[in-house]
């Protein structure tokens, strides 16, 4: 596999177009990030070729390394199950020693810890003081938690999943690397949609055609919206490509047949939450594409014709993409899918009513009962399950687990200290993908704007259901939120440069 990694590398390197030698001298500079202490360090010492070539080494086989992590957590049904819980944990766990064991060599350790990191942390860290029990004075326990047991199994995910973004932080900090993951990701994408569209015209109730299951998987997954979150952050990457044409023209036709393939797989896995937000992604990153064309041209050269051609362009592309993936959709069976939206647009208009105790309404009415009732601390991380019963507002038994929304959900676990937490990392999050998106480096930009409409997907489909909450999905997501990150930091180390460019130059770079 990690050969099969290399070859992805050397594909990006020959797909996406190289950024000009100045601009490449201003990118190499920005991309060392380390410590103030490292910093005065690598000042005092030049580290010979020998010792430069086993960093390398060692930075490629932890990358290529998360690389593999995060293939098998989607190929292992999400990683929701005890086994591949414990599997990816100890995947981070051995790469976490490869990296002290680069640290050791390297003889110091070189750290980027972005801004995004610390609301997450303070989101591990409620949860450890909700899991802290105390004695009171009649014996009985107490905390803050109304399932103690569930929260402490929800924080070793959380743990790992936080370590996982530090991973990603560090060690996918140059644009080779950046090519390499966003093109392996393409492709594993592509081979993903392939395999669920197998599987969905030769279903025979089983998982890889081996393990029995009562649910309509789709892919590796038991659930269709987890598999459609998981492809809705994967369909923008050859998108941002083209859309800021950063992709060599001789494989144009490629990144395309790899987006419809893909995107028809989340059609057809009639997930409604996962449509929705695959379109609002494209939306999104046609919008975003004009909008940082617009910042790094000109005004003097930048005429209203040419603005809005470049609008036209966007539109007639999101227009021609639709139109193909309609008539894919037709070729494959449409009925289903047809189908689907029809119950949909019953339920919305009123003329079919859902059962009660299985819709979302019912459940997220419910889920504000509870947050109600625990307005300041929340009912534990991982204690939804055993909380919601006692505010159903009827008398079924159905077992509820989670409450179908990413942010009613971090509400009703946490409180308003939760939702606090929430924003400030939303926040963060916005600044970040605003800086990126705006990088006047064709490939740079590329991969701004397909990890940006990555996370936009995830972030309208959390309204519905909760992709957030299954591990794979979550350490995806985290990584485009990594990738953002970096990029941000070297769109803000490039700004303090720019006045060395004479006015235009950067959109004669770009």
């Amino acid at each position: 596999m990690p050969g099969f990694i290399g070859v992805f590398t050397n594909f990006a390197e020959f797909a996406v177009k190289s950024p000009t030698p100045s601009k490449r001298k201003t990118l190499s500079r920005n991309l060392s990030f380390t410590s103030k202490l490292n910093q005065q360090e690598t000042g005092r010492r030049t580290p010979n070729s020998q010792t430069s070539d086993s960093q390398h080494f060692m930075s490629k086989v932890i990358a290529n390394g998360f690389i593999l992590v995060i293939v098998f957590t989607a190929l292992a049904h999400g990683a929701v199950e005890a086994w591949s819980v414990a599997s990816f944990a100890l995947l981070i766990i051995l790469l976490l020693g490869l990296w002290a064991v680069k640290a050791l060599l390297d003889q110091r350790l070189e750290l980027t810890l972005p801004t995004l990191l610390w609301p997450m942390l303070a989101l591990l860290l409620y949860g450890v003081a909700q899991s802290i029990t105390v004695t009171r004075q009649d014996g009985q326990l107490a905390s803050l938690s109304m399932d103690v047991e569930a929260t402490r199994h929800a924080l070793p995910v959380i743990f790992f999943l936080l370590v996982s973004f530090v991973l990603a932080a560090n060690f996918f900090n140059t644009a080779e690397r950046w090519r390499t993951l966003l093109t392996f990701m393409m492709f594993f994408g592509f081979a993903l949609a392939l395999f669920a569209l197998i599987q969905n015209f030769t279903w025979n109730g089983k998982l890889y055609w081996l393990r029995t299951t009562p649910y309509a998987a789709v892919g590796p997954f038991v659930n269709r919206n987890h598999y459609a979150g998981f492809m809705e952050m994967l369909v923008p990457l050859p998108l941002a490509f083209l859309a800021t044409r950063a992709a060599r023209k001789e494989l144009w036709m490629l990144y395309i047949f790899v987006t419809v393939v893909m995107a028809l797989s989340v059609v057809l896995s009639l997930s409604r939450g996962g449509v929705v937000s695959m379109l609002a992604s494209v939306v999104f990153l046609v919008l975003a594409n004009a909008r940082r064309k617009s910042k790094i041209t000109p005004r003097r050269n930048a005429s209203e014709p040419q603005t809005r051609w470049r609008w036209l362009k966007g539109a007639a592309g999101v227009a021609a993409l639709a139109m193909i993936l309609g008539v894919g959709l037709i070729w494959l069976g449409a009925e289903p899918f047809l189908n689907r939206v029809a119950e949909s647009l019953k339920q919305t208009t009123g003329s079919q009513t859902p059962r009660n105790d299985l819709s979302r309404e019912w459940i997220w009415r419910n889920t504000l009962t509870m947050i109600g009732a625990h307005k300041v601390f929340g009912v534990g991380l991982g204690a939804y399950e055993t909380a919601f019963p006692a505010y159903r507002s009827s008398d079924a038994e159905e077992i509820v687990m989670q409450s179908h929304n990413d942010y009613l959900q971090i509400v009703a676990d946490c409180g308003m200290i939760g939702a606090g937490i929430a924003v400030w990392f939303l926040v963060l999050l916005c600044r970040a993908i605003w800086r990126g998106i705006h990088s006047p480096d064709a490939a740079l930009a590329a991969v701004a704007l397909g990890s940006s409409a990555g996370i936009f997907a995830m972030l309208i489909h959390s309204f519905f259901d909760f992709n957030l909450q299954i591990p794979s999905n979550a350490l995806w997501f985290l990584t485009l939120c990594a990738l953002v990150s970096r990029l941000a930091m070297v769109k803000r180390s490039t700004e303090k440069s720019l006045p060395k460019y004479a006015p235009g130059e950067l959109a004669k770079i770009a």
